[in-house]
């Protein structure tokens, strides 16, 4: 056997025994992943655009460069694509040629083509401490299960994906030796599979969330934290979409109607309101649980993009020649 296999039949250009073979192969890659049915997907819609590329320009997989993955890089750029975006179609395509290699299909064209590189900083917003304590007010004299939520997301970071998951049971004591046991919540993370991480619950945060528990009927331990009255949904978990909908409500209440400001805004407000209270990058990221402090770096370039826009030093020098 050939070190690499090669798919031709006399023609240059993409054959239908091709195309056959490359639908073969993506169903072998993806059935060889040991990841989530929902990479899985996200594997499969991300090569589809890569394969469909090949195709219009006539290459055979058997012919392709490393200047054919520059070229499909620069066409999803050209789409007006975000480099983020890009970035994760180039990732499916490299670890489909990583996989290829080793079985000795292919080589490894995609090897060294790099990530697109995007500016270091959030798309969405953070809000300030007075707009914080706006929208919590906003959310106190609405009722008590929104203003748990919001209190909830402001002070610890979280996700509306880990709030939806949030079961009454995971709230809990944690013991801290020579102190009093420390109440938390323990959450399921992105991209997690179990509530392997947690947050502290002070009583500034656990005392809505008591409230708001006081005030439904029979609360079993396994039912979510926050549930939805909703005729479709009356007790289940409230979904990602619903809780999100809630907090962009309440943005757009007190004044803040703009796409830059969403539920993800709140979790870069707790960053952000952190840094600037003093807080170090090993205690943000261990807040907003971030693999590393490459990660939580990214806050303290937006904050610093604040405070250069509130120093406005350009104001300064046209002062001085005007």
């Amino acid at each position: 056997m050939n070190q690499y296999l090669t798919i031709t039949n006399g023609a240059s250009s993409a054959t239908v025994a091709d195309k056959e073979r490359i639908a073969q192969m993506v169903e072998e890659f993806l059935g060889s992943q040991d990841v989530k049915d929902s990479s899985r997907r996200l594997y499969r819609r991300t090569l589809r655009p890569y394969f469909r590329f090949l195709t219009a320009r006539d290459t055979p997989l058997a012919k392709v460069t490393r200047n054919d993955i520059l070229a499909y890089k620069d066409n999803l750029l050209s789409a007006g694509m975000s480099p983020l975006t890009v970035g994760s179609y180039l990732t499916a395509v490299r670890k489909f040629y990583t996989w290829a290699e080793a079985l000795q299909y292919y080589p490894n064209v995609a090897k060294a083509v790099k990530t697109p590189t995007r500016k270091q900083q959030h798309r969405k917003q953070a809000l300030t401490a007075e707009q914080s304590r706006k929208l919590l007010q906003h959310f106190r004299e609405r009722n008590l299960r929104d203003y748990a939520i919001v209190n909830l997301m402001l002070c610890t970071g979280l996700r509306c994906i880990e709030v939806s998951r949030a079961l009454v049971e995971d709230i809990t004591l944690k013991s801290v030796e020579g102190k009093e046991a420390v109440r938390v919540l323990f959450i399921q993370g992105k991209g997690r599979l179990e509530k392997d991480a947690f947050v502290i619950l002070n009583e500034a945060v656990y005392q809505p969330i008591r409230k708001y528990l006081n005030s439904r009927r029979n609360v079993k331990a396994k039912q979510p934290l926050f549930s939805s009255v909703s005729n479709s949904n009356r007790a289940g978990n409230l979904s990602p979409r619903s809780l999100s909908q809630i907090v962009k409500d309440g943005l757009r209440s007190i004044g803040l109607d703009d796409r830059t400001f969403t539920a993800h805004s709140l979790r870069h407000s707790t960053a952000s309101l952190l840094i600037k209270n003093g807080a170090t990058p090993d205690e943000v990221k261990d807040v907003l649980r971030h693999a590393s402090t490459a990660i939580t770096q990214i806050y303290y370039a937006s904050v610093a993009e604040e405070v250069r826009l509130n120093r406005n030093t350009e104001a300064t020098l046209a002062s001085l020649l005007h």
